[in-house]
């Protein structure tokens, strides 16, 4: 004899435990796997899947980078007020377009009067439509500022920078001044690393270039024995192999961007850092008269 029909149409796909299986079949997986409870954990277990192949070296470093940006901030990622390139809004046209040539950059900001009153930012593409129309006022191209606290986390400030369609901000301190600049390009290289561009030179092994105005870019893992042989001078090599390792011990620590060490006759600019290791910098001869620290 048949059982007397419901009504309901048969319930397709059902699961085969119910809800509370389920969740203690979860639990016990949990209990013999389980997952990393802190941060550094998850960096073992990043590096694990590496060494496992199930991830590739540049996907554990991004993520990684990713993990590390989130304890970062705008002063820690920024170029210190006393590196950045500004332009004055008083300066004749020809010497803006010198500045915006030698530098490089698609973007400056614009002070006037002093370097602390920043008044908008000029596209250098924009400063190129003067040549054509020399009647066309400067202010008038100017981009409005983006100023951010130096305590503005990176996350915050990326999204920021996505959100705005905007790529610099100028960084400031607790008491509104100017502490230094940041572009959506420090932040992103906080996660794939350094993003080279068409003004990067990529030939030369030594680690050491002339820049335009005579000084050198010089890289932190340049050999000393390349930076004696370029600028005459017999730095001691036998505690350290590279001239970053010598300029950190000779500060005490790490410099940061924007921090700039004498040693031996020379200027030590830092340009730019990565990793907790100083990747470029900028080096001149201690001018005659300079005291050296």
């Amino acid at each position: 004899m048949s059982e007397p029909h419901s009504g309901r149409p048969p319930v397709r796909g059902a699961a085969k435990h119910p809800p509370e299986a389920r969740s203690l079949m979860e639990r016990l997986l949990e209990f013999l796997h389980p997952g990393p409870d802190s941060k550094s954990e998850l960096m073992e277990t990043l590096a694990d899947a590496e060494q496992r192949e199930l991830i590739e070296p540049e996907s554990r470093q991004m993520l990684e980078g990713v993990l590390r940006m989130a304890e970062l901030s705008a002063g820690d990622a920024m170029v210190a007020a006393p590196r950045m390139d500004l332009l004055d809004i008083d300066a004749p046209y020809d010497e803006l377009l010198g500045l915006v040539i030698d530098t490089g950059h698609s973007r400056f900001p614009v002070y006037e009067g002093t370097r602390d009153n920043i008044i908008g930012i000029l596209l250098a593409k924009d400063l190129l439509k003067m040549q054509r129309a020399p009647e066309l006022n400067l202010r008038a191209l100017l981009r409005p500022t983006v100023f951010v606290p130096e305590s503005k986390g990176l996350n915050e400030l990326l999204r920021d920078f996505r959100s705005n369609r905007n790529h610099l901000a100028i960084v400031i301190d607790e008491f509104g001044n100017t502490a230094g600049l940041i572009t959506i390009e420090d932040v992103l290289e906080e996660i794939v690393g350094e993003i080279e561009d068409e003004f990067d030179d990529k030939d030369g092994e030594s680690g050491l270039y002339t820049l335009a105005d005579g000084s050198q870019r010089v890289a932190g893992d340049a050999s000393i024995a390349a930076v004696n042989g370029s600028f005459g001078l017999a730095l001691p090599d036998d505690d350290f192999d590279t001239i970053g390792g010598l300029v950190a011990h000779e500060h005490g620590r790490v410099p940061r961007r924007g921090e700039t060490v004498q040693v031996g006759g020379l200027n030590f600019a830092v340009m730019l850092t990565r990793g907790g290791a100083v990747r470029w910098f900028k080096v001149t001869r201690v001018a005659e008269g300079e005291s050296e620290a």
